[in-house]
């Protein structure tokens, strides 16, 4: 496990598991703002071949304010990133950050408690998704 957060390996294939995940953090009031398909940036900015992999910019509208709120410096921080990928072995790899990790740099106690927020429903993702 990475100490930036915490991983997740899913019996489907990656499409799947990129739908999964995505409902997932739905049911927790997660939106994906953004998603950075790896694999084809790659492909198209430098030509290079590479593992199906995607970075999902996951946002929980009232956590972010009230992260914003209390820190506006907190938006470098946000949104709290997912990645799904597909390993050499064709096991997928999801990986959720820990919001704690994240916000730790600013040494707020406001945002500290956010933090604690956005982990348990990132958390309970993570638990939905290894069912």
């Amino acid at each position: 496990m990475s100490d930036l957060g915490f991983q997740i390996y899913l019996n489907s294939d990656y499409d799947t598991a990129v739908a999964r995940v995505t409902a997932e953090l739905k049911k927790e009031g997660f939106g994906v703002l953004t998603e950075i398909d790896v694999k084809a940036t790659l492909k198209k900015k430098i030509d290079v071949d590479f593992r199906p992999y995607i970075i999902l910019g996951a946002c929980n509208p009232p956590l972010a304010h009230k992260a914003l709120t209390a820190d506006p410096e907190a938006g470098m921080l946000l949104p709290c990133n997912v990645t799904v990928s597909q390993e050499a072995d064709g096991r997928i790899l999801v990986s959720i950050i820990d919001p704690h990790q994240m916000l730790s740099v600013l040494d707020s106690p406001a945002l500290a408690e956010v933090a604690g927020q956005a982990e348990a429903k990132l958390r309970r993702v993570a638990a939905a998704l290894a069912q």
